[in-house]
């Protein structure tokens, strides 16, 4: 779990997003990266024996920067105020499919897989559900699957109009081979993240993801 005073941090920080504010409360900043790194450690305790490709992972592996990247961006807010954790199954390969956690107030969820390959992976993930979509098919219809996450997370942001290029149109996994990202996300209650029995509970809602992230992993790593 998370702790309160870790969450206060970062909600009092959404009021108060400067540099100014930020070394003012230095001391505060500093225990909430304890606690989110030992809210990381406690995640991939739970994690690590149910998906072994993450057993070279540390918590170092797994955190993002509070520091936000401004340069084009319209908002200037130096901070970011939600909370990310990436566990990835190849911390040597920039996308390898993995499991995500964002704490934000109002807008808290997990996901999995693979969010916006380039563009040479993104052919190999394409190549790969072309020639095996019944792998694909399988793990999306699966019960647990469905239970917890319904489907591939697909949008007009996310989806392809026509087919894309040499792939056929009529191919039977069509609405597969248009997704420029293969993700699955659920949203969940902000309260839980205080909860003493989280980790166990998300990491039990993350595995689920595993065979979907098995099928990525293996699109981005067959030799051609």
């Amino acid at each position: 779990m998370i702790t309160k005073e870790a969450l206060q941090f970062l909600e009092d920080l959404i009021a108060n997003n400067n540099t100014e504010w930020m070394h003012a409360n230095k001391k505060r900043y500093d225990n909430y990266k304890k606690d989110y790194h030992n809210f990381i450690a406690s995640i991939l305790a739970e994690m690590k024996p149910l998906d072994k490709t993450l057993d070279p992972l540390e918590v170092k592996n797994c955190t993002f920067r509070i520091n936000r990247d401004i340069r084009f961006s319209k908002d200037k807010s130096p901070y970011k105020t939600n909370m990310g954790v990436w566990f990835t199954q190849n911390k040597f390969k920039k996308n390898s499919p993995g499991y995500y956690i964002h704490f934000e107030k109002g807008n808290s969820f997990i996901a999995g897989g693979v969010w916006c390959p380039e563009p040479n992976e993104l052919k190999q993930i394409r190549k790969e559900i072309a020639f095996f979509y019944e792998d694909l098919e399988a793990i999306v219809t699966n019960k647990k699957f469905k239970t917890e996450f319904v489907s591939l997370s697909s949008d007009e942001n996310n989806t392809l109009k026509k087919a894309p290029k040499d792939f056929d149109p009529n191919h039977p996994a069509i609405e597969f081979l248009k997704l420029k990202s293969f993700t699955a996300s659920q949203k969940i209650d902000d309260k839980l993240f205080t909860d003493a029995d989280f980790s166990k509970m998300v990491a039990h809602k993350l595995i689920v993801l595993k065979p979907m992230n098995d099928f990525l992993k293996r699109a981005l790593e067959t030799e051609e």
